[in-house]
């Protein structure tokens, strides 16, 4: 069951990766973000039952750190503050919870850190390149 968990999470990665290379959204960020969230929360609904069968009512926490460090990022977009911290924050605790889980249940939710990851990556070349969250020109560029 987790196997087949984890390999869906790895497809459900591989195809937001693809949309965002082939379409482009105006605002990738999102998207990364959102899908992760996605992921996350569809991993933890389809190991529930497994996790509750061998842990019982652990499997609350089990599930639900991972779950709760995916809905940083999105949070921190909505306010418009922190997101690189939180995009890292987030990627470093369902990392770390994977790994603490032995990489059972833990390892499918790892998929998901790679879009967290890229989220961050983005947004530091953006702010490093100059261009504002919202538009892809530069600022002090004439249009």
């Amino acid at each position: 069951m987790i196997g087949v968990v984890s390999v869906g999470a790895v497809v459900g990665v591989l195809l937001v990766g693809l949309v965002v290379l082939l379409r482009r959204p105006a605002d990738t960020r999102s998207v990364l973000r959102w899908s992760a969230l996605v992921i996350t929360v569809l991993v933890a609904a389809a190991l529930t039952p497994f996790t509750v069968d061998d842990s019982g009512a652990a499997a609350g926490y089990l599930l639900g750190v991972p779950v709760a460090a995916a809905v940083l990022p999105v949070l921190a977009q909505r306010l418009g503050r922190l997101t690189v911290a939180a995009d890292l924050v987030a990627a470093l605790v369902i990392t770390g919870w994977g790994l603490l889980l032995g990489l059972g249940i833990g390892g499918a939710f790892l998929p998901a850190v790679a879009l967290l990851l890229a989220s961050a990556i983005i947004t530091r070349s953006l702010r490093r390149s100059g261009d504002q969250p919202g538009g892809s020109v530069p600022t002090g560029a004439v249009g």
